[in-house]
């Protein structure tokens, strides 16, 4: 990586620098955002897998309305993600 003089380097080559300094920093953020959901999404695929820690012979209506409120979290996400519900364009 090179740094320019900015005594001595034009202002363009000044501004593309910065300009491609800001693209890899936001590209680094994304990837790092992007593992953060990966992560959560794998996490919370094992818990499905698993029947949300709940034994069949011990799921009550205290543990729909759980589901349901884990349901109603990820509709505001996909609801957000694909632009449906509140959020049709």
């Amino acid at each position: 990586m090179t740094h320019l003089n900015p005594i001595t380097a034009p202002r363009h080559q000044l501004r593309a620098e910065k300009a491609r300094r800001n693209r890899e920093a936001a590209l680094n953020a994304f990837i790092g955002k992007k593992a953060e959901i990966d992560e959560m999404l794998s996490r919370l695929q094992a818990l499905s897998d698993d029947h949300f820690n709940c034994h069949p012979d011990e799921a009550g209506w205290a543990m729909v309305g759980t589901l349901e409120h884990y349901a109603g979290l990820l509709k505001r996400i996909t609801d957000s993600a694909f632009g449906e519900g509140e959020h049709v364009k």
